[in-house]
């Protein structure tokens, strides 16, 4: 199983509304790719939080061909709906895993 892992830091005033658009739209965008088979979104604790708080939302699909396949077909507009969406309000860095 791979893990696409997004560790977002979001600026505390948009980060209620931020989470709202993750559950409500993007995440569900992302799932309705049909390439990933779940996903989870969580809040980092103990971390310092004057600068906006730190979330990741972690996407599972069975293979990096189905990674592979999202990131040509569908990451650039995704990451487009989150700067419009959002603009300057959050940083993201992104990883991918493989669960062993």
């Amino acid at each position: 199983m791979i893990v696409y892992n997004v560790t977002i830091k979001v600026e505390s005033e948009a980060a209620e509304e931020w989470v709202k658009w993750m559950k409500g739209i993007h995440i569900p965008d992302v799932l309705g790719t049909g390439l990933f088979t779940d996903a989870r979104l969580c809040r980092l604790m103990e971390q310092e939080e004057a600068d906006g708080a730190t979330f990741v939302a972690q996407y599972f699909c069975d293979s990096m061909k189905e990674y592979n396949r999202y990131i040509d077909e569908f990451a650039t507009i995704m990451r487009e709906r989150s700067f419009k969406a959002f603009g300057a309000k959050f940083v993201a860095f992104r990883t991918v895993m493989e669960v062993i």
